[in-house]
């Protein structure tokens, strides 16, 4: 990820949209077969996918593939009664995150741009995710679900 967009290797490249938006194809197909019950497939994404931020790089084409995979999959599962979403999640201090040189200040940064001033936690992701995952959302699908407290706005 430290490479420019225009200096990753094509290996560089397949590799991160394997990670990133084909393993939610994957594992989306085989969640389907699995459990016939299923009613919601939910994925993690980032503003990394419509913004450009510093250091993220090859990783903001691989989440705006991802976002893409999301709305065909709605699209393809609507039939079956599954509802597909993301949640493009604010900076949180995670092990994805350390993968991104200086994620310190990102982190810093993500939290002054929040409308309150302080950073989203993980606990407010799951809460979010616990929704899109019960029946409680059943008219929504093929949407990106921003919890990042407002940074998306900025």
């Amino acid at each position: 990820m430290e490479n420019d967009v225009l200096q990753i290797s094509k290996a560089g490249y397949n590799l991160a949209q394997d990670i990133s938006a084909y393993s939610f194809l994957a594992v989306t197909r085989s969640a389907v077969r699995l459990f016939p019950e299923l009613r919601s497939v939910l994925t993690l994404t980032y503003f990394g996918s419509t913004h450009v931020i510093p250091n993220y790089n090859i990783m903001g084409v691989a989440k705006a593939a991802l976002e893409a995979n999301v709305r065909y999959t709605a699209k393809e599962l609507g039939p079956q009664h599954v509802r597909v979403n993301a949640i493009s999640a604010g900076a949180i201090k995670t092990l994805a995150v350390t993968g991104v040189k200086n994620h310190g200040s990102l982190l810093k940064m993500s939290r002054e741009a929040t409308v309150d001033g302080e950073s989203v936690t993980q606990e407010e992701i799951g809460n979010t995710a616990a929704l899109l995952l019960s029946d409680m959302s059943s008219g929504v699908t093929g949407d990106i679900i921003y919890v990042d407290k407002g940074v998306h706005l900025m």
